[in-house]
Order: structure tokens, then C-alpha cells, then sequence
């Protein structure tokens, strides 16, 4: 691309469809960066504000795809996306796509096909930020699809935050934000769970999260030792020489009889006793936590 043809995406126009929180902070963000935005919105007050900003609203999905090169959709799912781009076929050749709906990987796959079948372009994404975070350089989205397309765009993507691509396999944004968004879920609930365990004794939120948040977490638990790890695990080595399996189950079972002595919801801490047995019964005993690795790779049994 060339300085001349960078400069000219970096205004370029811009359709949002779709006006939920997370549309209004991508289409704020585009107008704030100076790019011409068309928007679309079933409830077509909810544009109010941002055409008080400038951006144009189109009062139909066909007006608002052939207002610009590319739109990007933000909807609650794809057969969503499907049901309002239906009346704006006619628009879709040449255009260029960007979905940030969430989904599952076959449904990325399968829009593709869509999305090409009608004559358009198209790019998946995944947004990894709250919408008051839309716009900052540092908020991450992800891409995936084709490298040719975002190369093109990448500059007005940039314009909601710091977009990165992973791959051609158009499944792999979406892919990223389920696994990314499974840990955020899994970490709250421990958090949620361990705060409610100590209130079991009367001591406060604020007391446990300081301990918490601000020391045992950054300094044990999520910290730069688990990059170093992710090599080991990758190749599938979990020395047990500073704690095994065996010692790993024999805690989850203390913190699950913990729960039920002090009345608190104890299926958790039971349910992960219960994924530490089996990497246990398949020989991992004598081997670290991070053998478990082995048994989220595969399917949950019957």
C-alpha cells in the first residue's frame, strides 16, 4: 500500500449496522477518527446521538451497505446477520464485510461461503474489549479470514483499536475470543467462589480482593511463569518434581470439604477434583497440574 492510498483509508467511509452499546462505541470511534459513517439500526433512534456527531442515517440496510466500501456489522449472532442483510443483496458485490458478531468457528466457516456466494468480501472478527474501551490503540480485535482484505482495510479497522490478524482459516477470531472469554468466565467464578468461601468467616470483599487480586494472583498464579510454561505444553512435558497430580487432587478434595464445612457452594472446587482424577487414572500421578492439559484436549466423556 502506498503513502498516498493509506492516507485515504484513514478517512475512508465507513457503514455500521447494528446499534447496541458495542455499535454505538464502533461508530463513535469511526466518526471520531474522521471517517464518513453511515449507520443502520432496526430502532433508528438509537442513531439519534450519533447523527448529532455527523453520521448520516440510513433509513434502510440496502441504503446503508451501498454508502460505503465496507460495513461493519455488529449483531447479536450470524443467522441475525443473515436475516438483516437479506434486503440489501442487491448492494453486496464489491463490498467488503466485517463481521463482529459472536458465534462459533462453523458459523465463521459458513459465512464465508455466504458472504462470497453473494459477491462480497469478508473478514471475521471478535471484539476483546467493553465498549467504553472502543478506539483505544491499545483495546485488542481480532481478525481472521482474508490476509489480503485486512491488509487493505487495516487502517480504517485500526481506527476502532489495535487490530491483529491470526490466520486465513476464517474460524480462528472467533475461535480465540470463545477460548479467551471461557477464561475470563473461569477466573471471575474462581474469584467469585474463593471471595465467597472466606466470607464464610466474615471477612469482607474488599479485605479478600486486596490479598487477592493485587498479590496472589499477579505473583503465583497468572504471571510470566505460565508463558515460560506453554512451551511444555506443547510438547506434552509436566515434571512433578515441584508438585504432582497426586498433591494437586489431594488440595481440590480439602478445599471441597472446606466448602461443605462452611456452607458454601462447593460443586466447583468438586468439579475440578473430578477433572484432576483422570489424568491421574491415565498415568499423569507423578506429573505437574498442567498435565490436566491432556484431558481438556479431548472430548468430555458420556
Amino acid at each position: 500500500m502506498t503513502n498516498q492510498q493509506s492516507a485515504m483509508q484513514q478517512h475512508a467511509p465507513v457503514t455500521v449496522v447494528g446499534l447496541g452499546p458495542m455499535g454505538l462505541a464502533l461508530a463513535e470511534a469511526l466518526l471520531d477518527r474522521g471517517h464518513p459513517t453511515t449507520v443502520w439500526n432496526r430502532t433508528p433512534e438509537k442513531a439519534d446521538g450519533l447523527v448529532e456527531k455527523g453520521a448520516h442515517r440510513a433509513e434502510t440496510v440496502l441504503e446503508a451497505v451501498s454508502a460505503s466500501t465496507v460495513a461493519i456489522i455488529c449483531l447479536k449472532d450470524y443467522e441475525t446477520m443473515y436475516g438483516v442483510f437479506d434486503s440489501a443483496a442487491d448492494a453486496l458485490p464489491g463490498r467488503v464485510l466485517v463481521n463482529l458478531c459472536s458465534g462459533t468457528p462453523s458459523e465463521a466457516v459458513a459465512a464465508v461461503g455466504w458472504a462470497n456466494g453473494s459477491g462480497a468480501e469478508y473478514l471475521d472478527g471478535a471484539i476483546m474489549v467493553p465498549p467504553q474501551l472502543v478506539g483505544h490503540p491499545e483495546s485488542v480485535f481480532l481478525y481472521s479470514g482474508s490476509e489480503e482484505v485486512f491488509g487493505e482495510h487495516r487502517a480504517t479497522l485500526a481506527s476502532m483499536g489495535d487490530a491483529r490478524f491470526l490466520g486465513t482459516d476464517p474460524s480462528l477470531a472467533v475461535l480465540h475470543n470463545t477460548a479467551l472469554l471461557g477464561l475470563m468466565y473461569a477466573t471471575i467464578n474462581g474469584f467469585l467462589h474463593a471471595t465467597a468461601l472466606v466470607g464464610s468467616a466474615n471477612v469482607s470483599a474488599v479485605e479478600f480482593a486486596d490479598l487477592a487480586i493485587n498479590w496472589f494472583m499477579p505473583a503465583v498464579v497468572v504471571n510470566s511463569t505460565l508463558v515460560e510454561q506453554a512451551s511444555d505444553l506443547d510438547r506434552g512435558n509436566y515434571p512433578g518434581d515441584l508438585g504432582t497430580m497426586e498433591m494437586n487432587l489431594n488440595a481440590l478434595e480439602h478445599i471441597a470439604r472446606t466448602c461443605a464445612e462452611q456452607g458454601v457452594h462447593a460443586d466447583l472446587p468438586r468439579q475440578m477434583a473430578t477433572i484432576a482424577e483422570r489424568p491421574i487414572a491415565e498415568g499423569y500421578g507423578d506429573k505437574n497440574y498442567l498435565a490436566v492439559f491432556e484431558i481438556f484436549k479431548k472430548a468430555t466423556r458420556a
